[in-house]
């Protein structure tokens, strides 16, 4: 598996700070084994970045989009996820997919519609206990990496 090149250039401190997290999970990822066909785009996406001409925001994007595109297919071919990765995925899921038909029946039963946010809450607390339950789940059975994605 590649790794990032140290790049000098790169000065602004988001886009370290945004480089600097990649490395860490390229660290955390040679822990584990991972197949060849993640081996390979994680080749592809460090290449792209290690030849772009890129400093600044357009670095900065490519970095993230780079980092997603790993994390997306180690968690779908291998389960392997980050920390706290489905607490965050499920508490944004609770908030719309809970929260809403939660508050909209409570703004229903009362036939006042301005209480549709008495549900949100709800919704967010129920994303983040299934969350933290699969998190915990996952780190039993080995599946967590030790990264976290912080931006």
């Amino acid at each position: 598996m590649k790794f990032l090149t140290d790049r000098p250039d790169i000065t602004a401190p988001k886009t370290v700070e945004q480089y600097n997290q990649l490395k860490n999970l390229l660290s955390a990822l040679n822990q584990k084994q991972l197949t060849p066909d993640i081996i390979a785009l994680i080749d592809r996406e460090i290449d792209h970045i290690n030849y772009a001409n890129d400093t600044g925001k357009k670095l900065e994007k490519s970095v993230k989009a780079a980092e997603n595109q790993i994390i997306k297919a180690v968690e779908k071919e291998l389960k392997i996820v980050p920390r706290n990765y489905y607490k965050k995925l499920w508490t944004a899921f609770g908030f719309t997919a809970f929260g809403l038909p939660i508050g909209v029946s409570i703004g229903l039963l009362l036939k006042n519609i301005g209480l549709l946010a008495l549900g949100l809450p709800i919704g967010m607390v129920i994303g983040f206990l299934v969350g933290s339950k699969l998190d915990k789940k996952a780190a039993e059975e080995g599946r967590q990496l030790d990264f976290e994605v912080k931006l």
